[in-house]
């Protein structure tokens, strides 16, 4: 029972440390997933695991391996920002696969990176004509980049020289029944605008609303908890 109570108690510490540390480490950790950050993420789970688990191993020289390994990889991500070079050898640079629609085999074998992996990211894209393609780059982080020649990309407002008006992000005034304040003071509105907005559209309750955005036209959307569809499309093989 003691081992038990003791790996309870060293996996709710690991939990919080991991959530702390991961905190300090930066988004950028899962937003620009290099190989060079797997590894980092691997290992920190791995060193956080060992203090759960290991009872036989004192958690506090885990722990102390855990935040040198977080203040290695933080030193790391400062020294990078720093240095243009040393950002190259840590994090790895953009490779061009093709150029003017031809494949780039010499750049492609350095990289490790196959032709059925070229063709499924370009797929993904919607690209199924290599011919079509300006430039195709890999990135540090995996992801293909794609520029399509001039001619085959979709045409834009500009190109048809039509007018557009400006569109920002919708301000989210309320989220999940809780009314976001900052957000009505940031647009200058008041909470009595908009119960009004709300009333109007048969709501009486914040509390009834699941979302409550506001556009750059002034424009309100606002989707409740109950939305009492008559039927809701169901597109899985569920026999019904």
């Amino acid at each position: 029972m003691n081992e038990i109570i003791q790996a309870m108690f060293r996996s709710a510490f690991a939990f919080v440390a991991l959530l702390v540390l991961a905190r300090l480490v930066g988004k950028q950790q899962i937003s620009e997933l290099t190989f060079y950050h797997f590894v980092t993420g691997i290992t920190i789970g791995s060193i956080a695991a060992n203090m759960a688990g290991s009872l036989n191993i004192d958690v506090w020289p885990i722990f102390a391996a855990l935040v040198t390994f977080v203040f290695l990889s933080i030193l790391a991500g400062y020294v990078s920002l720093q240095s243009r070079p040393l950002r190259k050898l840590i994090q790895g640079e953009p490779t061009v696969v093709i150029h003017n629609g031809k494949v780039l085999e010499e750049n492609m074998g350095l990289t490790r990176y196959t032709m059925d992996d070229l063709m499924s990211q370009l797929r993904l894209r919607g690209v199924f004509d290599i011919s079509q393609v300006e430039f195709a780059i890999l990135e540090p982080n995996g992801h293909l980049s794609v520029q399509l020649k001039s001619q085959y990309r979709p045409a834009t407002p500009k190109d048809l020289g039509i007018a557009t008006k400006y569109e920002g992000v919708p301000s989210e005034l309320i989220v999940d029944g809780k009314l976001i304040e900052a957000n009505l003071v940031q647009n200058n509105l008041s909470e009595e605008w908009l119960m009004q907005e709300l009333e109007k559209k048969g709501v009486h309750t914040i509390g009834e609303v699941a979302l409550a955005a506001i556009n750059s036209q002034g424009e309100l959307y606002v989707d409740l908890k109950e939305d009492k569809l008559d039927h809701v499309t169901d597109i899985s093989d569920k026999e019904v």
